[in-house]
């Protein structure tokens, strides 16, 4: 079983920036694709970034602004600069092994004035 653990959310103002953190209980972070979901109240859960033999995607909402990457064999992390109150949501990490996806707990991230 392999756990993940977000971190890095809060309360920030519009323009302002924030870092999370995926961190994982194993290397696995090495091996699979990793991703960052979000969902907002009253919204589906939507896909942000993901990272796979080296290539980094983007939802169109936040292209420029949100960088993916690997810092390490267990920690993951998604920077994002230039924050705009849409982005409020809980920010998910995601991982697909070959038998099964995992999931974080998730970590509220707060655009607000």
């Amino acid at each position: 079983q392999v756990q993940l653990v977000e971190s890095g959310g809060g309360l920030v103002q519009p323009g302002g920036s924030l870092r999370l953190s995926c961190a994982a209980s194993t290397s696995i972070l090495s091996i699979v694709p990793v991703n960052w979901y979000r969902q907002a109240p009253g919204k589906e859960r939507e896909l942000v970034a993901s990272m796979s033999n080296g290539n980094a995607n983007y939802a169109d909402s936040v292209k420029g602004r949100f960088t993916i990457s690997r810092d390490n064999a267990k920690t993951a992390a998604l920077q994002m600069n230039s924050l705009k109150p849409e982005d409020t949501a809980v920010y998910f990490c995601n991982v697909r092994a070959p038998s099964r996806n995992y999931w974080g707990q998730g970590t509220q991230v707060t655009v607000s004035s």
